[in-house]
């Protein structure tokens, strides 16, 4: 077990390389199962989620392989092996098996998903839309057992937005008899990304990007060949960490689209950001920004996967800001931690209320989730002295090469494996 130790402090200058999306890369990988020949997904980040989902497809047959970057998945003597334990409970994701195994073998056993501890995160508009294709659904001894004669489309109203539901439906409908049309779908990039692979296998899909997808169900669908959008979030990320101690960080493969509600609102807080064809260059300005609100929306609202980050900046902008996550309630666990380091902010509700300027101090913290990893990562860049940064295993779960990506650009960041009382104080956590 390693930890990660930040000296902040130190100006930040240069290009940081974004990878490949891990929120599509997470259903990219099932969505491999549908085909009956070969897929390669390039670009692929290498995190830890990409790796679990690789050894999972093997589990069930695939014959994989993941090398620089590149996945490749031959799906056809997979088989439908139950999945109640293992693997599958170390990352949320894992529930798009369920759709992909559903729509290729009629039937599948996964158990319950792990992954960030958000709060409740149901999955009954996933299990709704299973539903409503024919199959049978039930909860049996903490795994999900999925069976159906046949599926056949239906017309599937999704009571709340939801990324997941969507994509899992998708997956589940793509080999379906006749239409599939999913209303109230989510919008996010990662969605049409999803649609483009499959489209790519053959599937008919139309309207991803929009609030109504429709499926046209085939029989079969075959491999290809699939690039992965950049990861919208980790350039987000490394916005943040350039608006907080950049004297001018370029954001290399990113789609300035997909970060436009970041960029908006770091403009209003007197941000310089310049955006290009596949770049965005972050420049702070001297002296202490304006304070601003944030509140998170699905797509193409703010992202709730970065309010975490904005506000340990925002600790550093002048007056008060406010931070309300309409996605995730429990999402506030970074706030205990970054007042370990000096910050004046408190949690109401829904909501957490930042005052500032305050300078932060280094501390011993812990990434309580991964997002909340990448807030601490931030607000150590920005603090007086060493930082040290425990459950380093879940900024591993989305940020590829995160220290090296730091070091490029003049951060003091480097993993220490971690002391015997160390180890002891994490295992009590875990």
């Amino acid at each position: 077990m390693e930890k990660l130790m930040i000296e902040g402090g130190h100006r930040l200058k240069g290009t940081v390389q974004v990878s490949g999306a891990k929120n599509s890369a997470v259903a990219l990988i099932p969505a491999a199962i549908l085909a009956d020949s070969t897929v390669t997904i390039e670009q692929l980040p290498n995190i830890s989620d990409v790796r679990i989902l690789s050894e999972l497809l093997k589990e069930i047959g695939g014959d994989v392989s993941f090398e620089n970057n590149t996945l490749t998945v031959d799906p056809s003597e997979m088989i439908d092996m139950p999945l109640p334990n293992g693997r599958v409970k170390k990352l949320r994701a894992s529930y798009y098996l369920m759709g992909a195994m559903l729509g290729r073998f009629k039937q599948a056993v996964i158990g319950l998903p792990g992954g960030c501890n958000l709060g409740p995160r149901p999955i009954d508009q996933h299990i709704k839309g299973f539903e409503a294709l024919g199959a049978k659904v039930t909860n049996e001894q903490g795994a999900i057992y999925l069976r159906a004669k046949e599926l056949r489309g239906a017309r599937i109203y999704l009571d709340v937005v939801s990324v997941g539901a969507t994509i899992n439906i998708m997956l589940a409908a793509v080999k379906a008899k006749g239409r599939t049309i999913i209303e109230n779908a989510a919008k996010e990039p990662e969605i049409i990304d999803v649609a483009t692979l499959l489209s790519s296998m053959g599937a008919k899909i139309k309207g991803a990007g929009t609030d109504v997808i429709r499926i046209e169900g085939v029989d079969t669908l075959h491999g290809c060949r699939h690039s992965i959008i950049p990861d919208r979030i980790e350039a987000g990320t490394y916005m943040v960490i350039a608006a907080a101690m950049g004297d001018r960080v370029l954001i290399d493969n990113v789609i300035p689209q997909h970060v436009e509600s970041l960029t908006a609102k770091l403009r209003e807080m007197g941000i310089t950001i310049d955006t290009y064809d596949e770049q965005i260059a972050v420049s702070r300005q001297i002296g202490s920004f304006k304070n601003a609100d944030i509140k998170t929306l699905v797509y193409p609202g703010f992202p709730t996967d970065l309010q975490q980050p904005l506000t340990s900046l925002l600790t550093q902008a002048k007056g008060t800001s406010i931070v309300t996550d309409t996605i995730y309630g429990s999402r506030f666990k970074h706030i205990d931690e970054l007042r370990r380091m000096g910050a004046e902010v408190k949690v109401e509700g829904r909501s957490s209320i930042v005052s500032g300027p305050n300078r932060l101090q280094g501390a011993k913290v812990k990434a309580t989730d991964l997002r909340a990893g990448a807030s601490l990562v931030a607000a150590g860049l920005m603090a007086n002295g060493i930082t040290e940064i425990m459950g380093l295993e879940h900024i591993d779960r989305g940020y590829s090469q995160l220290v090296e990506k730091l070091q490029g650009i003049g951060a003091k960041i480097w993993r220490e494996d971690l002391g015997v009382e160390e180890r002891e104080d994490a295992k009590v956590g875990d």
